[in-house]
């Protein structure tokens, strides 16, 4: 923009004006942008409410998931394009640029997410506030025809103020949006614009009336070396149920591919196998979000088994092409995982729950930073040190995996990983 450059010259001769602007310029693109992620996140979490409401009190509907998939299944295979990679995408255009983030990924991903909870399926959503995010804030740049860096902190910008309207943590989702694009870096030079947004986003979602659920760690014990190791064995446990989880994706988006040739037959074959397991089961404990589960877990003792559950569901229903996002299902394995190790654990069950539930998702998504930030956000900072060790503990023994197979490694884990040469490098 010719005022940018203006604003420059003007700079050389006075150092902090140019930062000025630049405060005034984000500040207003951010409250903008915000405002829009925050609403469309607020439209998202009203209307997974009402799916997941219709179908626990209408259950025969989840017979019907099979044509829920073949519907997602067409809609994708016809409409789609490049929006398809989903938050993937968006990652490669931060560091690369070269393509056009669609503005239909928005609304693709809103109704897949949509059908996919009011049918059964176990999926999330904050990999569809992220893409709706992500969409929005790239189509804003193309309005206003922003420089090409510019349009890269406008796809942080969504990434950020998505994840924080969705979860209700601002410092975790700006945090996020900086954290997930390279592995061991973190990205400071769009800090301020990200952070603004953030905040701006998670305002407006609260602004429509929009109620994000509480968790509570409601003991938290004096630090000593016998609670400090048994957070690092627990954390190494919740590192590879990281690990697990997204090497089951890989694994049925493998078999998927290998055997149905028609990308629209996946999800709606993968619905018959999702809709038999929960009249096997019997329960609809693992479909969907599981938030009462999660919310039980900082209570009362999960089943050992209820984390390989909605992993095996979820996986399985994000492999074989339904839509919505891992984060909330990854809360759900950290939770009962962590809840059912305090049966053996001389730990309270509230404080392993919140751990297991931030430390798998920072190994399964290679953000420790954002989640100890998340944690701290939901459950206080009376157990920071507690999160802290468990998310980067759990970070490390995730391995060079993750559920967005975009990220590259700027910095490895381990000199191990070196010499294995596991993950993409960066340049």
């Amino acid at each position: 923009m010719r005022l940018d450059r203006n604003i420059t010259k003007i700079g050389n001769k006075t150092e902090q004006l140019p930062i000025l602007w630049y405060l005034i310029k984000w500040t207003i693109i951010g409250a903008v942008a915000g405002a829009l992620i925050g609403s469309a996140s607020a439209l998202l979490l009203a209307s997974l409410n009402w799916a997941t409401d219709y179908r626990e009190s209408h259950l025969w509907i989840i017979a019907l998931l099979p044509l829920g998939g073949l519907a997602i299944g067409l809609m994708y295979h016809y409409l789609a394009g490049t929006a398809a990679k989903g938050n993937n995408f968006l990652i490669e255009e931060i560091r690369s640029s070269r393509n056009i983030i669609p503005f239909k990924m928005a609304p693709l991903v809103y109704i897949g997410t949509v059908l996919t909870h009011l049918f059964g399926g176990s999926a999330g959503r904050e990999g569809t506030g992220v893409q709706m995010g992500g969409a929005i804030a790239d189509f804003m740049s193309r309005l206003f025809k922003m420089h090409p860096y510019d349009r890269k902190i406008m796809i942080q910008i969504g990434i950020g103020a998505g994840f924080a309207s969705i979860f209700g943590t601002p410092l975790a989702g700006a945090v996020f949006a900086l954290e997930v694009i390279i592995v061991g870096r973190l990205r400071y030079d769009t800090i301020l614009p990200v952070f603004l947004s953030a905040f701006f986003a998670n305002l407006t979602c609260h602004a429509w009336g929009i109620a994000h659920t509480h968790y509570c760690i409601s003991q938290t014990p004096a630090i000593n070396i016998q609670t400090l190791l048994l957070v690092l064995a627990s954390s190494i446990i919740f590192g590879l149920a990281a690990m697990t989880f997204s090497r089951f994706i890989e694994v049925w988006s493998g078999l998927a591919k290998r055997y149905i040739s028609y990308p629209p037959m996946r999800p709606f074959i993968g619905g018959i196998f999702i809709a038999l397991s929960v009249y096997l089961l019997g329960t609809t404990k693992y479909i969907g979000l599981g938030v009462p589960t999660i919310v039980a877990s900082f209570s009362e003792v999960q089943m050992w088994y209820d984390f390989l559950l909605k992993i095996l569901l979820t996986t399985f229903t994000i492999g074989v092409g339904f839509k919505g996002g891992e984060v909330t299902p990854l809360f759900f394995v950290g939770a009962t995982l962590g809840s059912a190790l305090s049966a053996i654990l001389p730990l309270h069950v509230s404080l392993l729950a919140g751990l297991g539930f931030v430390a798998v998702f920072a190994g399964a998504t290679n953000t420790p930073i954002a989640c100890t930030l998340m944690g701290i956000e939901l459950f206080g900072a009376d157990a920071a040190v507690y999160i802290g060790i468990a998310c980067v503990t759990a970070y490390m023994f995730s391995g060079h995996t993750g559920i967005y197979t975009s990220q590259v490694i700027g910095s490895p884990k381990h000199i191990i990983f070196w010499k294995k040469k596991k993950g993409k490098m960066l340049d």
